[in-house]
């Protein structure tokens, strides 16, 4: 049950990180912002650590070996949240939020192949069944857009984060060899924190920081503390007590709880025919809890 609890409120988070970053994605560079959180995110991990671990510097100590591991996680989980916020400059947070839910099938592939965890059949036709529901929310309930297979640019690039954050939930479990949750997230984030200032230090020379709106400040803390610090801790915590597609499944709730939070902001919701693919989607996390 732990577990369960653990992705339920990672679903909730990351809801709020949709539609905030939908709202500030064109006030500043997705690589500022990201660059700014991961630093801010591993920092708060950091005092954790050394808060509530036994041995804190023992544990640093000890999980800084082989520092690859966190090269290629915190790579991967840095592509995902740039590309995401790159995506959301063009596509809207419900859209984006659908193809999220298509990461618990992509994540089972990459499970098969990292881990060699083969899932039932039953869980792999329920995938299918959310995996349809989110591409139905995707393309907006247009059947010939679906056939044509027309994909808006700001839902491409997020697909290949997506892509990204699918393959890192194996990686948690293959890469691991003991640590803690916390710290492994934290060197996660300071190693692709690292990478980000490679790819993308000169966006943050060019942002204008004492220009930025109350809100993108807002949106940089809350998606550090929780959408990345908070989040990230709470898929390790799920990952080491699920399978990694049941870890993910979670993010079937992810369209519910946009729609709601863009209803609440005042900025309208989806029509009916597309609350059909939500629906499908809750539907395939409920057949997936009732088979747990």
């Amino acid at each position: 049950m732990a577990g369960h609890a653990a992705m339920l409120l990672f679903s909730v988070i990351v809801a709020g990180s949709f539609s905030l970053g939908g709202m500030v994605a064109n006030d500043i560079a997705p690589a500022a912002l990201n660059l700014l959180r991961f630093w801010i995110a591993a920092l708060v991990l950091l005092v954790v650590i050394l808060w509530f671990e036994p041995a804190p510097l023992r544990a640093l100590k000890a999980a800084a070996k082989a520092p690859w591991r966190y090269a290629v996680t915190g790579g991967l989980i840095g592509s995902y949240m740039i590309l995401m916020f790159e995506g959301l400059k063009t596509a809207p947070p419900i859209s984006t939020a659908a193809v999220f839910t298509l990461t618990p099938l992509i994540t089972a592939g990459c499970a098969y192949l990292v881990l060699r965890q083969v899932l039932p059949l039953r869980v792999f036709w329920v995938l299918i069944l959310g995996g349809i529901g989110a591409l139905w929310v995707v393309f907006r309930a247009d059947v010939g857009a679906l056939m044509r297979f027309e994909v808006a640019r700001g839902e491409l690039i997020f697909f290949i984060g997506a892509c990204a954050h699918a393959l890192y939930i194996p990686l948690l479990r293959k890469f691991n060899r003991g640590e803690s949750g916390v710290v492994f997230v934290m060197y996660a984030l300071v190693a692709g924190s690292l990478l980000m200032l490679v790819v993308g230090g000169w966006e943050i020379l060019a942002t204008d920081w004492a220009q930025l709106p109350p809100l993108v400040w807002f949106t940089i803390f809350y998606t550090a503390v929780f959408a990345t610090a908070g989040s990230l801790s709470l898929i390790h915590f799920g990952s080491m007590r699920l399978s990694g597609a049941k870890v993910m499944a979670y993010t079937y709730l992810v369209p519910s709880w946009v729609i709601l939070l863009e209803i609440l902001l005042g900025h309208g919701a989806p029509s009916g025919a597309s609350l059909v693919g939500v629906a499908l989607t809750v539907g395939a996390l409920l057949l997936l809890l009732r088979q747990d």
